[in-house]
């Protein structure tokens, strides 16, 4: 009785070797395992490049189309150049006329009307004239940068941590913080003449910086 080859006792049958270089026995054609056919892998085809101004696609990659968040605006990142002293003397200049000359016209007429109950009238009516301007301005800077002075010389006012506009109540408050620069014999008006960020001191304590506007 004959049991077979000594060397295969069992009768099992030899493996054949993988062929093409496929050693798990992959069908050929089909893509690695767990990648859905039809489909490329992470990055773009062998041999192809990202179209231009595309950021390459995969792994330490950001996906096509991510938005790319922007840093704030600092002097880093492109903060327009400051003012000069001059423009802002004289975008003051301007602003004083546009409050001054109404009410010097509103005065005029109550001198002129005597001392009874239209000079009464009057005077009240300058008191409202420069208060209502004087607002509107402070609106203007606040929401904008810019007064109506300050934009025919061409500077606006921004918040120096991040160059956005400072907003009414800030406006308000450098307003008042200007008394500061008047106390010291005007030295805070002339501070920017020297100063490297060009602040007076109602700048400095409010955080803002006067820039040319581009």
């Amino acid at each position: 009785m004959s049991f077979g080859d000594p060397n295969n006792p069992y009768g099992q049958q030899p493996q054949q070797p993988p062929q093409d270089g496929n050693p798990y026995g992959q069908p050929q054609g089909q893509p690695p395992y767990g990648q859905p056919q039809g489909q490329p892998g992470y990055g773009y085809p062998q041999g192809q490049q990202a179209p231009q101004g595309i950021p390459p696609q995969g792994y330490g990659y950001p996906q096509q189309g991510a938005a790319y968040q922007q840093a704030p605006l600092g002097y880093s990142g492109g903060m327009p150049p400051f003012a000069g002293w001059i423009q802002r003397v004289g975008a003051t200049i301007i602003d004083g006329l546009i409050v001054g000359v109404p009410y010097a016209v509103v005065a005029i007429i109550a001198a002129a009307a005597g001392k009874g109950g239209a000079a009464v009238i009057f005077g009240l009516l300058g008191f409202l004239v420069v208060v209502g301007l004087m607002l509107w301005l402070l609106y203007q800077e606040g929401t904008t940068g810019q007064t109506p002075g300050k934009k025919a010389v061409g500077i606006k006012v921004l918040r120096e941590s991040d160059g956005q506009v400072i907003g009414f109540g800030m406006a308000f408050v450098r307003r008042l913080a200007h008394f500061l620069d008047s106390i010291a014999c005007y030295i805070g008006w002339l501070w920017p003449l020297w100063d490297s960020k060009k602040q007076t001191f109602a700048d400095k304590v409010c955080s803002t910086v006067v820039v040319k506007s581009l």
